[in-house]
C-alpha cells in the first residue's frame, strides 16, 4: 500500500531567498506498506519546477500499487518520484535487516560539513545573523537582487572567518554578475551557485570562471549534464531534483566522470528528506543539507548535528 500525506514544519524563523519568503516547511510523506514493513521517504514540491503539494499527491496516487524503483524511474524526476523512491529504499533496507548503503554498494557513511544559510534580508540583519553563527565553517547566503553588493559586505564583516557560498537562485543578469564578480573573490567567497536564470546562462562560457559557478536550477538529473559543459564547474545535486536516490547516485557518478564539482543540496525540509542525501553527499566537495537547523520542528528520530557536521541517519529515520 502506497500513501501520502501533506505536513507542514515550522520554520525557526521567516526563511527568504529572491522567489519569495516561507514560514513552513511544506512536505509530502510517503509511506510504502508491505509484508507487514512500512519504508517512509520526503518530498518538498517546489513552485519553480511547476510542482505544487497537490500536484505531488496526484501523481502518487496515480502510481500502480506494487511499483518497484526500477519501473519508478520511467516517471519524471521531481518531487513525487522522490518521495516514492527513498521510501522504496527505506523499504528495502528495513526488509532485508541491512542499511541503504550496504544495498547500494557504498561505503558505510560519515559525518559531513554542511554549509548553513543565511536567508535574503537588508544589510543589518545579515550581518547580525552572520555574527550568530559565525562559529560555523560555511556559511551560505542567499542573494540575488541588484541591491547585494551591501549585503554580501555585511556578511564578511559578521563572519570574518566563515567560508562563504553565494546562491543568488537565477536572480541577477549577466551585467551584474560581470560586476559583482570581482567584489565576490575580494571578499573571499568559494563559490556562488546559479548566478542567472537557467536557460539564459550561456554567457558562463564566454567568460574567464576565477570564481567557480554552480549549477543549481540548470541541473536536474543526468539528462542537463549535456548542456553544462563550459558553463559551469560544479552542480547541485538536490534529490527532489533528480526524483529520488536512485538518479541521485547515477547523476553524482556521471558528473564526476565528466569533469564537474559536486555539491549535495536540499530543499527546506526534514530530517527525512535529508537522510538519503547524507549518503550521496559522501566525498562531495560542498554539503548543504542544512534544512533541519532551519526548523522549528521536526520529526522524531531527528539526523545528529555537531562539529562534525550531520551524522548519517539511525535506522529509526530511514534506511
Amino acid at each position: 500500500m502506497i500513501t501520502a500525506t501533506t505536513e507542514a514544519f515550522r520554520l525557526s524563523e521567516p526563511f527568504t531567498i529572491s522567489r519569495g519568503t516561507k514560514t513552513h516547511a511544506q512536505v509530502v510523506t510517503v509511506r510504502i506498506t508491505r509484508g507487514g514493513i512500512t519504508g517512509r521517504g520526503e518530498g518538498v514540491p517546489y513552485a519553480r519546477y511547476g510542482e505544487s503539494v497537490e500536484s505531488v499527491l496526484a501523481r502518487i496516487a496515480a502510481l500502480p500499487e506494487g511499483i518497484d524503483r526500477a519501473a519508478l524511474q520511467a516517471l519524471p524526476p521531481g518531487a513525487a518520484r522522490n518521495a516514492v523512491d527513498c521510501a522504496l529504499w527505506d523499504h528495502a533496507a528495513k526488509a532485508s535487516g541491512r542499511r541503504v548503503w550496504q544495498l547500494a554498494g557504498l561505503p558505510a557513511p560519515g559525518p559531513l560539513l554542511t554549509c548553513f544559510t543565511l536567508s535574503l534580508d537588508t544589510p543589518d540583519r545579515m550581518r547580525a545573523a552572520a555574527a550568530r553563527h559565525a562559529h560555523r565553517p560555511i556559511l551560505k547566503i542567499k542573494l540575488g537582487t541588484p541591491d547585494d553588493m551591501p549585503r554580501l559586505q555585511a556578511v564578511r564583516e559578521g563572519a570574518p572567518r566563515a567560508k562563504i557560498v553565494v546562491d543568488a537562485n537565477e536572480g541577477w543578469t549577466a551585467d551584474l554578475y560581470a560586476d559583482l564578480a570581482p567584489h565576490l573573490l575580494r571578499l573571499g567567497v568559494a563559490l556562488v551557485e546559479q548566478p542567472l536564470p537557467a536557460g539564459q546562462d550561456g554567457m558562463l562560457a564566454e567568460i574567464a570562471r576565477p570564481l567557480p559557478v554552480c549549477a543549481d536550477e540548470s541541473c536536474h538529473d543526468r539528462a542537463s549534464l549535456p548542456d553544462l559543459k563550459g558553463k559551469y564547474d560544479m552542480v547541485n545535486i538536490k534529490l527532489d531534483k533528480t526524483g529520488g536516490l536512485t538518479e541521485a547516485l547515477a547523476l553524482r557518478a556521471e558528473a564526476r566522470a565528466a569533469g564537474f564539482g559536486v555539491m549535495v543540496g536540499c530543499m527546506v525540509g526534514t530530517s527525512l528528506a535529508m537522510a538519503p542525501a547524507v549518503l550521496v553527499g559522501q566525498g562531495a566537495d560542498v554539503v548543504d543539507l542544512d534544512g533541519p537547523l532551519l526548523l522549528a520542528e521536526d520529526r522524531a528520530e531527528p539526523l545528529h548535528y555537531d562539529s562534525r557536521g550531520v551524522h548519517p541517519p539511525e535506522s529509526a529515520l530511514w534506511g
